[in-house]
């Protein structure tokens, strides 16, 4: 990495100055649907996956109240932050946009500042006293509450609802498909999370685990292949837990069953899924990625570290071993080709340099095709913060990240050369960020290959021949 990301880096197929920016956190905002309604809304959304889907919620309830979204701050009558709490980085970084629409809100006295999702949820006092614009606070159980609390803010009130919930799916909400390319599409399956991760607030910004209705999803997935949709990502905080049972008990979907529902739809669809758990993770769910051409052989699996002592202390519920066993498997069940990636956290409490060693001796045995890679970033709140000491200096805590992202840059690029001489089924996403020349698209293991556009267009899947690779990225052309 040209330079040094300290608080995240994740190598795929951005530029060093693309990943350094993404440090902070990932930002989308809302596209356009100008059919004519009297209200404008925009929405930014930062952080992960889940929270980009949660933004299509939201507009989709907006948009049956009267709003038409906009990618326009300035044309809002309404504007919605959907904020990550996962590192303090990100916090400060809504708390400092927060800020910047003060200067709207002076221009457009009348325009409503809302703070929804994680962050909302845990700093909903400091938010409404603190950062004097902000009007509404929304926990991402409460989005079907958003009317209401509207109208409060309308009448002059301040409006809060951070209850999380048991039972809130929204899976009879159709999302605005606002955040997607028109190729590929979020199709949440669950919410909350009862793992107990030392380090990490999604347990208590999001509430208990619950999955989703089956059918819903699979109705969910064959509407977007009717608009068009090629490629879908079924989204979870842990997706090999999930479980649904019909209110009968005549019907039991694990997680390997579902994935198989999903890919029946329709063989040429592309099913992805995000995030494993290594303690979750089993036989069957591999062995029916195997059987179904159309399930992409690409595993996000999270180690956070490579020692075992750590990984108690992390609370992660197993081991060094346990991690590689579920490794050997994949490898041995899906091959060598399989793409999978990891988050690693450098300077965990108490964590010695041997045990740092222990972290890159698994990133070389596992040789991951990309990672997320944080230093420890204490959050309030979490079990590390009421039970265990942040001791490892933060010049240590940079150095030993670093380590790890020069490791991963070796191995990303070693696992990107192996894809040389093959040819690769890619679906088009867009035009590549260089050039209107040239396409971009990801093959079965989730890597970027961009190639010459000829008469290919985005939706199209292209067999190309990779001839060049940059740690990030394969370059190839395509092929009849």
């Amino acid at each position: 990495m040209d330079s040094l990301v300290t608080d995240l880096d994740f190598i795929d197929n951005r530029t060093p100055e693309q990943a350094t920016a993404a440090a902070s956190c990932d930002t989308k905002v809302t596209q356009e649907t100008n059919t004519g309604r009297s209200r404008k809304l925009y929405i930014e959304s930062y952080g992960c996956q889940m929270n980009f889907s949660d933004s299509e919620i939201v507009s989709s309830i907006m948009f049956k109240e009267g709003f038409d979204t906009t990618s326009q701050i300035e044309l809002a009558d309404v504007v919605f932050l959907n904020t990550c709490s996962i590192r303090e980085k990100a916090e400060q970084t809504v708390r400092n946009r927060l800020g910047q629409i003060n200067y709207f809100k002076k221009k457009k006295p009348g325009l409503v500042v809302g703070v929804l999702g994680c962050m909302a949820e845990r700093l909903k006092k400091a938010l409404l006293e603190e950062e004097k614009i902000v009007d509404l606070v929304v926990g991402p159980d409460a989005y079907r509450d958003l009317p209401n609390l509207i109208n409060e803010v309308d009448g002059g009130q301040k409006a809060v609802n951070v209850l999380l919930s048991r039972e809130e799916t929204y899976a009879d909400i159709n999302p605005i498909r606002l955040n997607s390319n028109g190729v590929s599409a979020f199709v949440s399956i669950m919410r909350g999370c009862d793992n107990m991760c030392s380090f990490c607030v999604v347990p208590f910004t999001r509430g208990r685990e619950r999955s989703r209705d089956a059918h819903s999803i699979v109705q969910e997935v064959q509407d977007l292949v009717t608009q068009g949709y090629k490629e879908v990502t079924l989204l979870g905080q842990n997706v090999d837990s999930y479980k649904w049972a019909s209110e009968d008990g005549t019907e039991m979907v694990n997680f390997a069953q579902l994935l198989e529902k999903v890919a029946l739809v329709h063989s040429e669809l592309r099913v992805r899924f995000s995030t494993s758990h290594p303690k979750d993770i089993t036989d069957e769910v591999l062995y029916t990625m195997k059987k179904y051409d159309n399930i992409c052989k690409y595993i996000h699996l999270p180690a956070q570290s490579g020692n075992s002592r750590v990984l108690e202390l992390m609370n992660r519920t197993y081991d060094r071993d346990w991690y590689i066993n579920r490794v050997n498997a994949i490898r041995s069940i899906l091959g060598e080709d399989c793409g999978i990636s990891s988050d690693m956290i450098s300077g965990f409490c108490t964590e010695t340099e041997e045990e740092h060693q222990d972290t890159l001796s698994l990133m070389d045995y596992v040789q991951y095709d990309y990672a997320y890679m944080f230093f420890y970033s204490e959050r309030p709140g979490t079990l590390a913060a009421r039970k265990l000491e942040d001791d490892i200096p933060l010049e240590t805590k940079k150095r030993r990240l670093a380590e790890v992202i020069d490791r991963q840059r070796e191995h990303s690029y070693i696992r990107n050369q192996i894809a040389i001489g093959k040819v690769h089924k890619v679906l088009v996403e867009n035009f590549s960020k260089k050039s209107d020349e040239y396409l971009s698209g990801r093959n079965d293991q989730n890597k970027v290959v961009i190639f010459p556009k000829k008469h290919y267009k985005k939706g199209d899947y292209v067999n190309v021949f990779v001839n060049d690779c940059s740690v990030g990225t394969l370059f190839g052309e395509a092929v009849d």
